[in-house]
């Protein structure tokens, strides 16, 4: 009202008028852009009153509207920034008193802002309200994550590095060898390998390497690969002999 009371010159014979609208009420029921608004006795002049006693009419109200897929959090934040400015700027501006927030009723002609509602309804959350759930389950979440997947990496032995086989498990392989061997000389040949198994064997021990497999451990692997070779020999022999002669 003081911003229209400085369009008007003020003077005896210059004089502004308020247009009284006696339905202001059916109108702001049907076109709720407007607003029905009394207006006191004298609120633009006070000798002479004007306007000479209280009337109705009507008035619109300007929104400061946002666009409603900016988040909340930034609306909020800013709703709560225009509402601490016109508190501290209201005693050098006192028109800043017309800015009032706007409604939260369901049915408001413009909807508030879900933002700018948790700041009037008081609503507004912290950031470990928000999250506090989250930043306390996700290290457990993913720490279960890793071990699932440690432990699928370890069984599909991805990366594992291939492990060098020993002097036994080179033993272990020439018996099964030894079980499909079709000639005199590949038994021979395994007789060689083997020597030369335990040949070397003997020399780690010998020069106090620790690695070293134990002799005794050796000798009885050895002496079972003895009994398979003679086994073998002895069913390649009855196998010639009962081959028919040419």
């Amino acid at each position: 009202m003081s911003l229209v009371r400085g369009l008007f010159q003020q003077g005896p014979k210059a004089l502004p008028v308020l247009i009284a609208i006696d339905s202001a009420g059916a109108i702001a029921e049907a076109e709720r852009a407007y607003e029905s608004f009394d207006v006191p006795k004298g609120t633009l002049r006070g000798a002479p009153p004007v306007p000479e006693d209280d009337l109705t009419t009507l008035r619109t109200s300007l929104y400061l509207v946002a666009n409603k897929k900016l988040s909340s959090d930034l609306i909020a934040t800013f709703t709560q920034t225009v509402m601490n400015v016109r508190r501290d700027l209201l005693a050098e501006q006192p028109i800043l008193a017309q800015i009032t927030a706007a409604s939260t009723d369901p049915d408001a002609y413009l909807a508030v802002h879900p933002g700018a509602a948790t700041y009037y309804n008081g609503t507004q959350q912290s950031f470990m309200d928000k999250y506090g759930n989250e930043i306390y389950l996700a290290p457990m979440i993913l720490g279960g994550i890793a071990s699932v997947l440690a432990a699928a990496w370890k069984f599909l032995g991805i990366g594992n590095p291939a492990i060098p086989e020993g002097p036994l498990d080179s033993l272990y392989a020439l018996a099964r060898r030894i079980r499909k061997v079709d000639s005199e000389a590949e038994l021979s040949d395994i007789e060689d390998e083997i020597d030369g198994i335990l040949k070397a064997q003997r020399a780690k021990v010998a020069s106090g390497d620790e690695n070293a497999v134990d002799t005794t451990t050796l000798n009885i692997a050895a002496h079972r690969l003895e009994g398979l070779i003679h086994d073998r020999r002895a069913i390649l022999a009855r196998s010639t002999a009962a081959a028919p002669s040419g």
